[in-house]
């Protein structure tokens, strides 16, 4: 997450959401550039990656964040929001993560691919 409050904003960074709408120990869906993309107000910082379980197409921001991982609320399949491993079955394959930067109350993703 970038701090400068002065520094421009990388190339591909959109606005995703309120920082207002992402309290502290919370999950948000939003679509950004058609891709489904999960907010989560972890313990350790504010993370996106995509909005969709890797095991079965369901949305991880309907799931449960605790600490630094978000669980499937479908499978339980368990998701590190930083780096984006599965952490437990039944997912195997890890999800797409997208940088963020939070900047005068806004919360934007880096989409450059």
């Amino acid at each position: 997450m970038a701090s400068a409050p002065d520094a421009p904003l990388p190339p591909g960074a959109v606005p995703a959401a309120a920082l207002d709408d992402l309290p502290p120990g919370t999950l948000l869906g939003v679509e950004i550039a058609g891709r489904r993309i999960c907010l989560a107000h972890a313990e350790s910082g504010i993370y996106a990656f995509q909005d969709n379980c890797t095991h079965r197409d369901f949305p991880l921001s309907a799931g449960e964040l605790d600490g630094d991982a978000v669980t499937c609320a479908w499978h339980g399949a368990r998701f590190d929001c930083a780096t984006g491993r599965a952490l437990s079955l039944p997912a195997v394959k890890p999800v797409k993560t997208y940088e963020v930067v939070v900047r005068g109350g806004q919360v934007y993703v880096v989409v450059n691919d």
